[in-house]
């Protein structure tokens, strides 16, 4: 018997015991509070039965759909699988990071799309947002695992992204949780919009908005001056990860505009397209690369519906 019905009967069985009390109650309660008693309980069955008798039904619209699984929250979807990451369990102890996709067989992934110039995309930031990277891993074909040399810079929780296309499906992004032991400091997270890396000044335009799509504009400039040297990197002029504060789930992020050719260079500014899934706060990490070397400008910034 379901919830509802227990809860249906619970309420018939109030009512069957205040009429029983009708003969002491009537000494003392006046008759129209008795049938006030009464009444209130067949409302209560009544409401909690949904006006009819299948209280299953009731429940499940109280429960409602399912919520939508966002990305980088879920170590499985889709039939893959990140496996343990393994990786050095201290600070500045030198070592590697080494992981395998597996299908729902159990199986290693060997054939995968080539995304972004690269056939899978490593995304690793502790859970504070800080000591973010963005890195490529080498893949043994015959083992079926990516490894990297691995060091870590300060303890804490650290969220494990894996951004692939198998040969088979679409895009997938797995996560996993690694934890690193020492004392922990944890970064505050406030908005900001501008950021100063290695003498380049890099700002931000624009909000994330719930429901539909919005643009970002980053603008790079070095003393004072535009930057018009920007060089490809990963298929586009720069490259853009969003995490939202909380849970790190993940938000894909796309260039706009035509993929570069080699050689050609651009800026100042490069342009996203991006969607919120929900109202918050979020922490942007945005690539580029001038003279042959990449850097990382950080923002956060809130998302609201319009």
């Amino acid at each position: 018997m379901s919830t509802w019905r227990r809860l249906a009967l619970f309420a018939g069985v109030l009512v069957a015991v205040f009429a029983v009390a009708l003969g002491v109650a009537a000494v003392t309660v006046p008759d129209s509070a008795v049938d006030s008693w009464q009444q209130r309980a067949r409302d209560s069955h009544q409401e909690m039965s949904g006006g009819h008798d299948s209280g299953d039904d009731h429940a499940a619209a109280y429960n409602g759909a399912p919520a939508e699984i966002l990305d980088g929250t879920v170590l499985s979807r889709d039939g893959y699988t990140l496996g343990p990451v393994r990786a050095p369990s201290t600070v500045d102890r030198p070592g590697e990071l080494r992981f395998t996709i597996t299908t729902a067989g159990g199986e290693p992934v060997r054939d995968y799309v080539r995304t972004h110039d690269k056939d899978l995309h490593l995304i690793v930031v502790r859970s504070d947002g800080s000591h973010f990277r963005h890195v490529h891993p080498v893949f043994d074909a015959s083992s079926g695992e990516w490894a990297l040399p691995w060091r870590w810079e300060a303890a804490g929780s650290y969220r494990v992204f894996a951004d692939f296309t198998p040969d088979t499906g679409s895009g997938v992004v797995l996560a996993r949780t690694v934890d690193v032991a020492g004392a922990v400091t944890p970064v505050p997270v406030s908005p900001r919009t501008a950021d100063h890396v290695d003498g380049f000044d890099v700002t931000l335009t624009g909000v994330p908005a719930v429901g539909h799509d919005t643009r970002l504009a980053i603008t790079v400039t070095r003393a004072g001056a535009p930057v018009t040297g920007l060089q490809p990197y990963l298929g586009a002029f720069g490259h853009l990860v969003a995490l939202r504060e909380g849970d790190l789930a993940y938000l894909h992020v796309h260039p706009e505009g035509a993929e570069p050719q080699v050689g050609q260079t651009s800026g100042p500014c490069v342009d996203f397209n991006t969607r919120a899934p929900s109202a918050g706060r979020y922490l942007l990490y945005f690539d580029f690369q001038v003279d042959g070397v990449v850097r990382t400008a950080t923002f956060v910034t809130d998302a609201g519906v319009d």
